[in-house]
């Protein structure tokens, strides 16, 4: 298959999953799979750097075409994210101090995420790859959010705007969020929507402040990972040691490619996502989970492997 379409399907999977409550990281591993690209180290035999150089540059690409989903949220909710340096600290009613105000709530959401995230990565790595855990990740997040769903339906929701979220609520949600970052195929969005919607706020206020979580979220693991696919501690093997990513104009193409078509998808799915969970809710989104994960667990070691 030609490398611009396959990176314009790879854009697309980024583009239409990075902000879904159903995992881009299992989209992207099980397209991935289906595609054949070398992303184990494991085939390549010694020596073999053109081999090590493939993998390094697939690597590299799915971090990178990530760039283009977080610059498609920065710009719509440019306007919100003006609007609360505006009124920081004391917010749009003025009844907000500097450690309650909608920005300082993300930045401490975005702590209690990162630091259990980074203490546990060396187990997210181990299993990052694994499309049983992933499977049952899926599988697993779609029983709880839909429980969580019908649920808080149930009850009179006690936050309905972000600009009214406690601290508690901030910390909870964050803490919840490192649950994806530890457990490839959990996904971002499910883990802070049903986090939020648990903790007492409406479905609106929970998935704006899952889109505003995620804008540090994803700058910050891009670059994390970015970083160590440049800079590697170590290698696996000699020939791993010198496998850098080489780029030609091909590649770069291709990389411009992927981000410029997730940048333009992921446009069209956050404004189409907020306008059918203000009417139809997730629970679309939870079966989905179900049935993929159920189907990998089923057929994915026999179709793509596990």
């Amino acid at each position: 298959m030609s490398p611009y379409i396959l990176s314009i399907i790879l854009g697309v999977v980024e583009g239409l999953t990075e902000f879904l409550p159903v995992s881009s990281t299992a989209h992207l591993r099980i397209t991935e799979a289906l595609m054949k690209l070398p992303l184990d180290n494991a085939g390549c035999a010694v020596g073999n750097l053109a081999c090590f150089q493939d993998v390094a540059y697939w690597e590299m690409y799915t971090i990178v075409i990530q760039v283009g989903a977080i610059l498609a949220l920065c710009l719509l909710f440019l306007g919100r994210i003006v609007d609360f340096l505006r009124t920081f600290p004391t917010g749009e009613g003025g009844n907000r101090h500097w450690y309650n105000h909608p920005l300082s709530l993300t930045f401490f959401a975005f702590v209690f995420t990162s630091v259990p995230a980074l203490l546990l990565h060396k187990w997210t790595e181990k299993n990052l790859g694994s499309l049983t855990a992933i499977a049952i990740a899926l599988l697993a997040g779609g029983v709880v959010m839909w429980t969580i769903d019908v649920w808080s339906q149930r009850y009179e929701p006690s936050t309905t705007d972000v600009e009214d979220m406690s601290l508690p609520q901030a910390i909870w949600i964050g803490l919840c969020q490192s649950l994806s970052a530890i457990f490839p195929g959990t996904s971002r969005s499910m883990s802070t929507i049903a986090a939020g919607q648990l903790v007492g706020l409406d479905r609106p206020a929970a998935l704006e402040f899952s889109f505003l979580l995620s804008i540090p979220t994803m700058i910050a693991a891009t670059g994390w990972d970015l970083v160590k696919e440049i800079h590697p501690r170590h290698a696996e093997a000699a020939s791993a040691a010198v496998a850098h990513v080489v780029m030609n104009p091909e590649r770069w193409m291709v990389l411009l490619i992927g981000t410029a078509v997730s940048f333009v998808v992921a446009l069209g799915v956050v404004e189409w996502f907020l306008m059918w969970v203000r009417k139809h809710g997730f629970t679309i989104f939870a079966i989905y989970r179900i049935l993929l994960g159920g189907a990998l667990l089923i057929w994915g070691a026999k179709l793509i492997g596990a």
